[in-house]
């Protein structure tokens, strides 16, 4: 359908301050960009646009728009979040340590978790691995689990971590406790007993900065 050039500019704005602010803009933002000082002519418009099958607009609700061939530009909340797809690196160990994670055949290779991206913290280079083992249930970490990984070689003392055992050539997901020229790996689970290491043969391969569980 045409559009008038008010409309149109309308429209752009819409799009720009969307993906610019990740939500929609208000009505006397829409008026100010499109140099309409009334807001019963921007309301006008808004409808306009709606009738065409442009947007979507909930009246009742600040920012209340939504794209319909551009993405939802809903209110903040309720807007459709953004996907960020983490990839699946394979499977660690809550349990005794086994082969570090990179040289194992990664039985989900070429997969991703694709979590919505206000779920997932901070920023940096994110990966996911599946627990395997009961190690860490006492920190709600359970058997199957997948644990969002930040990429990151420091950790603070009670971080949960990916250690990797350099003269084992093992991986493990404990808590992070350096002590001295020792460092000790915690797990969260009385059935099993700390792992005592050299502080020259850890290498933190991230820490963890989410869990995700799926219910059957």
């Amino acid at each position: 359908m045409t559009l008038s050039p008010r409309q149109e500019r309308i429209l752009e704005f819409i799009r720009e301050y969307h993906a610019e602010h990740d939500y929609p803009p208000t009505i006397r933002e829409i008026g100010k960009a499109a140099d309409i000082s009334s807001t019963s002519v921007v309301k006008y418009n808004l409808e306009r646009l709606q009738e065409k099958g442009f947007i979507n607009r909930n009246k009742d609700v600040s920012r209340g728009l939504r794209l319909i061939d551009g993405g939802p530009t809903g209110p903040p909340d309720g807007v459709a979040p953004r996907i960020m797809p983490i990839p699946k690196y394979g499977i660690i160990s809550a349990g005794t340590p086994i082969g570090a994670f990179g040289q194992q055949e990664n039985p989900f290779s070429g997969e991703t978790l694709n979590l919505p991206q206000d779920l997932v913290p901070g920023s940096g280079d994110l990966y996911a691995l599946q627990v395997k083992g009961d190690s860490m249930i006492d920190a709600l970490v359970y058997d199957g689990d997948w644990v969002v990984i930040r990429h990151q070689q420091t950790a603070q003392p009670r971080d949960m971590v990916v250690a990797w055992i350099k003269d084992r050539e093992e991986t493990t997901l404990k808590y992070y406790y350096p002590e001295g020229p020792m460092v000790r790996l915690q797990p969260a689970n009385p059935a099993y007993q700390p792992i005592p290491v050299p502080a020259d043969q850890l290498e933190i391969q991230g820490k963890v900065v989410l869990v995700i569980r799926q219910l059957d």
